[in-house]
């Protein structure tokens, strides 16, 4: 078996206190995900709705779930009634249907809304221009069963550190410049989400508090 506890006490290591590790488990085994939780983590990233569904049946009820792909709106409804948080909200008609089915589950669900800063078109996201809007709009406002709890992004796939540093420092400028302006009231809105197992190092340097790591942890995607 790869050495998920080995692995993930060297990661836990490299985090400050302050920084929350997303053990990114999707595509592993529950095996894999026992070894860590053995080692204390509770918390885990899935991406894929039927997936998490069987394995959040199967594994202990304190886990903490984070989905953290692109989610569809018709697929809310199946995560609902568990998820602790949605990592990558990018549209206010996929936040009004998590408001929708967090209410008919009386819960609220907590999330991020995700940055499309990096530049492949590939990757999903809010530019921080619709970003502004849409919280300008303020019907965000009007969702009481959805808390937003800071902002997610996804650094260039690249080797050139100054460009992933330059893109997560736009991210840590841009929550600072929203938090002031729209959630200074709020304690809940803290999370700086980026950094995953190639960057998270250069993402503790640029104000992240939740890292997203995976491979670093559970080797190679087996399935």
């Amino acid at each position: 078996m790869y050495d998920v506890k080995g692995n993930i006490r060297q990661v836990l290591g490299d985090l400050p206190k302050d920084v929350q590790l997303v053990a990114i488990s999707k595509y592993h085994p529950k095996e894999f995900i026992m070894e860590a939780y053995d080692e204390g983590q509770r918390v885990f990233g899935e991406s894929h709705e039927q997936e998490l569904r069987e394995k959040h049946a199967s594994l202990p009820d304190d886990i903490e779930w984070h989905f953290i792909g692109h989610l569809q709106t018709n697929k809310v409804k199946y995560i609902a009634p568990y998820i602790s948080m949605i990592d990558a909200v990018d549209s206010l008609k996929l936040l009004r249907e998590i408001d929708k089915q967090a209410k008919k589950n009386n819960r609220t669900i907590r999330v991020l809304l995700e940055l499309h800063i990096a530049e492949e078109e590939t990757k999903y996201g809010l530019t921080l221009e619709a970003c502004r809007q849409l919280l300008e709009d303020g019907e965000w406002r009007l969702l009481k069963n959805v808390e937003i709890c800071g902002l997610m992004m996804m650094a260039s796939n690249v080797d050139d550190e100054s460009q992933i540093r330059n893109e997560m420092m736009m991210a840590s400028d841009f929550f600072d410049e929203i938090k002031e302006k729209y959630f200074s009231e709020s304690d809940c809105f803290r999370e700086r989400s980026w950094g995953m197992s190639h960057d998270y190092k250069i993402a503790i340097e640029c104000h992240s508090t939740m890292v997203r790591i995976g491979t670093t942890i559970f080797g190679p995607r087996v399935y």
